[in-house]
């Protein structure tokens, strides 16, 4: 199937619309700034080297899209760093008409943010839900703006445990940890469109995942990264779910889109399912209250009935 022809079925122009991505100097992250630059956006890589979001942007602007691309500095492993790049874009007064939370790390060894959050939690998780909230004031400000949180099929062997979240006294299992970051996107997603559906915002929040995708993100995975060279999907066709779930149509709100083959591991996007447990609204309800307080950002506090 043609690449260019299968995406041109869904993407609408994007002349004149802002764009933000986590992670976007590389992986599936690069490829989908590639789709919007193509379709006339502003897109803006908020990368922690500079440098390489800079040489990834330079890439973007090469190809001869309408749009435009950008680098700025974000580390996702410092509270810190967050609320600097978000208060930049707050500062500069721009709209933002696509947040898209993509950026992340996989299966490392046991390692903490600066504010000495387990990594893949901290990073997955809590530095999104902090991103997002401090944007909110932006993305609000923004008719029909959309986030778009990139989650994993390993949520579905996620679990929450509010008397740990950071593996400060349960022996560390990568895979585990993993798991509950990726599933903590999904509770944040179905949790912030009830939040913003009973606020009456003209916003809506989706989550997407891109299935078995080779990138750099399965350097510490095993078997996975080994395997990846001859079953898994490239990256531009692993951006697509995420490509998907920016543009599908305002009723997509709380929705989750994957790759459509079997298991999820493969094939063009479609809306897929999730676990129960990603949809218990007393869980995500938890986890909402358990990451304002360590992220120290509060947002949209209300919580719907």
């Amino acid at each position: 199937m043609n690449r260019t022809a299968w995406i041109a079925r869904f993407v609408p122009s994007c002349e004149g619309r802002r764009v933000v991505i986590t992670g976007g100097n590389s992986g599936i992250g690069f490829e989908t700034a590639k789709v919007f630059v193509e379709s006339g956006a502003r897109v803006t890589l908020a990368c922690r080297s500079l440098q390489k979001g800079q040489a990834a942007a330079d890439r973007l602007n090469s190809i001869g899209g309408a749009g435009r691309a950008s680098a700025a500095v974000l580390d996702l492993a410092s509270l810190s760093s967050v609320r600097a790049f978000a208060g930049q874009l707050v500062a500069a007064g721009e709209r933002i008409d696509l947040l898209i939370n993509n950026a992340g790390v996989m299966v490392p060894p046991l390692s903490r943010t600066a504010e000495g959050f387990e990594l893949q939690f901290g990073v997955n998780h809590l530095a999104h839900f902090a991103l997002t909230g401090l944007l909110v004031p932006l993305l609000r400000g923004t008719p029909g703006s959309r986030i778009v949180n990139v989650s994993s099929l390993a949520h579905r062997a996620g679990d929450m445990d509010f008397n740990d979240l950071n593996w400060e006294r349960t022996p560390y299992r990568p895979w585990r940890a993993y798991g509950r970051s990726k599933l903590a996107n999904l509770l944040f997603t179905f949790e912030l469109q009830r939040r913003l559906s009973a606020d009456g915002a003209d916003m809506v929040c989706t989550a997407s995942h891109p299935g078995w995708t080779a990138t750099n993100l399965m350097r510490n995975a095993g078997f996975m990264r080994a395997a990846g060279h001859v079953l898994a999907m490239p990256p531009w066709k692993g951006a697509l779910p995420t490509v998907l779930a920016a543009v599908a149509p305002a009723t997509s709100a709380g929705r989750f889109f994957g790759p459509g083959g079997p298991g999820q591991i493969n094939g063009f996007p479609r809306e897929v399912s999730c676990s129960a447990r990603s949809r218990d609204e007393g869980i995500a309800r938890e986890l909402w209250s358990a990451s304002e307080g360590l992220t120290g950002v509060t947002f949209l506090s209300a919580v719907p009935r």
